[in-house]
């Protein structure tokens, strides 16, 4: 086990085999004294890459447990609507720990869309779905599993647009204002010409 724990969160569609979002993940340095690393992605190549996602679909596609062992990794699986949630691992992590992950990112995905995790969905808030991984996962190092916080996080208004949004007024009479306002600014600009 190391800090490195993911090596890919994978979202794919099971209806067609697509992807949806695929982050595969390497540690920037190997361990001291350590030839090999252990938790590195051996996947470098997309065609690589889509082979064993397509593996991996078939293998867990009749699954009725959510933790498997496949190509010498640990994967964890939820199933959602018509998308399968993946989060990959070494062969030596815990994968308690990697099912949590995957746990958070199925509940931040839930929160965010509202209970309507489907490949649609995913792709019309493609923003908030790489947004919910990058506060899960960070170059393979796992830092949230909270899916409130995840989904706080996500979803919050940049802080400085509040307060201006706050004193607009939209009414009928505040637009009137707003454009009486912009007549007379532009009728002086056009005299000091």
């Amino acid at each position: 086990m190391s800090l490195f724990s993911v090596n890919a969160i994978l979202i794919l569609s099971t209806d067609d085999r697509s992807r949806i979002l695929t982050k595969y993940y390497s540690a920037p340095h190997a361990p001291p004294g350590c030839t090999s690393q252990p938790g590195s992605n051996p996947y470098l190549t997309v065609k690589e890459q889509k082979a064993f996602e397509k593996g991996l679909l078939e293998k867990t596609n009749k699954q009725t447990s959510d933790v498997i062992l496949y190509d010498g990794r640990v994967v964890v699986f939820k199933m959602e609507g018509d998308v399968m949630l993946y989060v990959v691992g070494g062969g030596d992590e815990n994968e308690i720990m990697l099912f949590g992950v995957v746990l958070a990112l199925r509940d931040a995905l839930a929160i965010l869309l509202k209970n309507s995790t489907d490949k649609r969905t995913l792709i019309e808030n493609y923003d908030l779905l790489t947004l919910a991984v990058d506060e899960i996962v960070d170059d393979s190092i796992i830092l949230e599993t909270d899916p409130v916080i995840i989904a706080s996080r996500v979803s919050k208004p940049p802080t400085q647009d509040i307060a201006s949004v706050k004193n607009i007024d939209l009414s009928e009479q505040g637009l009137l204002n707003a454009w009486e306002f912009g007549k007379l600014k532009l009728a002086e600009r056009m005299r000091q010409l």
